[in-house]
């Protein structure tokens, strides 16, 4: 494709199309395919075709396109009749490699074709190899351990446990201190940062002068993971174990890495480590490849990293999958001999091995869940939005089997107006009605309203503008201006000047005494900071959040709001992660038909890190040193 002619799947004038209603491919393709083409000195429709998909499909969350699920395919646009054709594979892979903007892995060029036909730009692969490499690395790093000394620090910790099974908290603090690397999954309520404690406790019983690093991809995931290891250090000590823990205060991944604003830089890189002995990644499902290969680069020699996530939960809005590729090496745990031994001297399980050791010797999923009994509704139908399963809770649900769980079909914003009205007033009257900003703060987290969408009448803004219609009706709020009093805000970038970060949630109030509008935030050990509203951060207001913003966060009652049309963005790791978020009761308001199909969609994204990591490494196609660039 020449710059003044159009390519293969451009519509006439240079619009892109399909699907009438959306583009299928974006300016922004189209421009970076116009580029390659140019850069390669010659009409290469393979080239331009690859290009444009490579960079579509990286905006949705993908590392990089599969050709063989691509090639021969053909795209429909509707809206002209126009037809893209995909070359067939090997006719594709010939023409990618005879262009030099594409090259193998190792080449420095704008775009990388490997030996399995997926097709990368080169960041992300360069991202994918530095995190494989690095993984493998800290998985093969072991510590001595005294078993004596290790078996009897686990009965202090876990006494009166030995009821025949196998206790996988357990499991995973011995994980947590046999290497270098530990990865620690499980749903809600099933003890990740209880493990964490342990393991945290344990390794500064060994070294009192420990440096630990807390970190999570958000403001709120950070403040969730300080108070979760509070409560249970408290609890430790109150059952008399001594402890020797550091003080420990979780930041973002971004503030620790030291990322500096409009700069691809950071402070912390491989030639600059992090001070820190353990690294500890909370909600890893949410972090990116790029935050994560930057983040395992600046470990320093010998540093762990403990990774902590819900696999089943939505992915980072950025491209990766970074925790689901690790998790997905094995279905359950599956041990090399030498990890099943030490499993059966210092904990006393058998485990049935025989995996060559690799990374499954560092992962450990949890399954009991402490947070619901085996009653709960919530935790019966998001075991089966797990499993992919949805018509029978569906009808259970319908049947009224769940005194926690209900369902109403919600079709119309006519429908949904009047569902809110009640709704939105029993959920924030008592926050709205309190006193003081620390009282605000723990009744917010009694009622959420959950939004797949940001836009459209079911949309997170729409829903937020109608919730205030309401309140104000009631009199609750007074709606007149963008900033009113009693407005909650959730922060939707990093600040780090007034230290607030995506994801932090406060409210606009008036001050006592001079009555002049100001964002109150919770601060470190229960305090409030106070800041100007002209220095307030991004933000958006905050009665409804989309699922994606609420992960990390939990709220008595959570309404779940599905809108009435299918669309690619309702899967089943939005529901679950929508569902998960409440503890006591969840409303769904969806048609049973979109709920259902929503469930059956699994978030497919394609990278490669899952066969790296099966494979031990990128077998010669490791990166050169000196093109290791954030």
């Amino acid at each position: 494709m020449s710059a003044r002619e159009p390519g293969p799947y451009m519509n006439p004038g240079g619009s892109p199309g399909l699907d009438g209603e959306a583009a299928y491919f974006a300016r922004i393709d189209l421009h970076f395919a116009r580029l390659m083409e140019q850069l390669s000195q010659d009409r290469n429709p393979g080239v331009s075709v690859a290009a444009a998909l490579v960079s579509r499909y990286t905006r949705q969350g993908h590392i990089c396109i599969d050709l063989a699920s691509q090639a021969g395919r053909v795209l429909e646009d509707e809206a002209t009749g126009r037809r893209i054709e995909c070359p067939p594979l090997e006719e594709w892979r010939d023409a990618l490699a005879s262009s030099p903007v594409v090259g193998s892995p190792g080449d420095y060029r704008p775009l990388v074709l490997d030996s399995a036909s997926r097709l990368y730009l080169w960041r992300y692969w360069n991202h994918e190899r530095l995190l494989a490499e690095k993984l493998l690395e800290l998985g093969r790093q072991s510590a001595p351990l005294d078993i004596g000394a290790i078996r009897s620090r686990l009965g202090l910790h876990f006494p009166g446990n030995d009821t025949g099974e196998v206790d996988w908290q357990k499991v995973a603090v011995l994980m947590g201190l046999k290497g270098a690397l530990c990865i620690i999954t499980g749903g809600p309520g099933t003890g990740k940062t209880t493990v964490v404690s342990h393991i945290l406790a344990m390794l500064a019983h060994l070294d009192p002068r420990i440096r630990v690093a807390l970190t999570a991809p958000t403001g709120k995931a950070a403040q969730r993971l300080d108070e979760s290891l509070g409560r249970t250090v408290r609890s430790l000590q109150e059952a008399g174990v001594a402890l020797a823990m550091p003080d420990l205060r979780a930041s973002t991944i971004h503030r620790l890495l030291g990322v500096i604003p409009g700069r691809a830089r950071v402070r912390h890189s491989a030639d600059n480590p992090l001070p820190h002995d353990v690294v500890v990644v909370d909600e890893a499902s949410m972090t990116s490849l790029s935050l994560m290969a930057r983040l395992v680069q600046a470990l320093k020699p010998g540093a762990r990293l403990i990774l902590v996530g819900d696999r089943d939960q939505l992915s980072s809005v950025e491209p990766g999958h970074v925790l689901g590729d690790i998790c997905d090496i094995g279905s359950g745990p599956c041990y090399s001999p030498g990890t099943c031994g030490l499993i059966r001297e210092a904990a006393g399980y058998e485990l049935a091995g025989g995996s060559p050791e690799g990374v499954q010797d560092c992962l450990v999923e949890l399954k009991h869940t402490h947070r619901f009994g085996t009653e709960s509704g919530i935790r019966q139908i998001s075991e089966a939005v797990r499993a992919g399963d949805p018509d029978p809770c569906v009808q259970r649900i319908l049947q009224g089997e769940f005194p926690d769980v209900r369902m109403q079909e919600v079709s119309s914003p006519l429908q949904l107006a009047g569902c809110l009205e009640q709704a939105a007033f029993e959920g924030y009257g008592p926050c709205l009605r309190a006193a003081g900003a620390e009282e605000r703060f723990d009744l917010f987290a009694g009622f959420r309203v959950l939004c797949a969408l940001r836009e459209g009448p079911f949309g997170v803004a729409a829903i937020n503008r109608l919730i205030e219609e309401i309140l104000s009706r009631k009199g609750l709020i007074r709606a007149d201006s963008l900033h009113y009093h009693g407005r909650p805000v959730l922060v939707t970038s990093n600040d780090y000047t007034v230290r607030l970060f995506n994801g932090d949630i406060g409210f606009i109030l008036s001050g006592e005494l001079d009555g002049e509008l100001r964002a109150f935030f919770p601060g470190p050990d229960g305090t409030v900071r106070r800041i100007s509203l002209v220095r307030l951060p991004e933000h958006e207001t905050a009665f409804a959040m989309t699922v994606h913003k609420s992960q990390g966060s939990e709220f008595s009652r959570v309404v779940l709001l599905l809108p009435p049309r299918e669309s690619p963005v309702l899967t089943r790791e939005l529901v679950y992660t929508g569902i998960t978020r409440a503890s006591r009761r969840l409303d769904i308001w969806a048609c049973p038909e979109i709920f259902a199909a929503a469930v059956r969609r699994r978030t497919e994204r394609m990278s490669g890190l899952n066969d790296l990591l099966r494979q031990g490494g990128p077998d010669g196609n490791s990166v050169d040193p000196s093109l290791h660039r954030p």
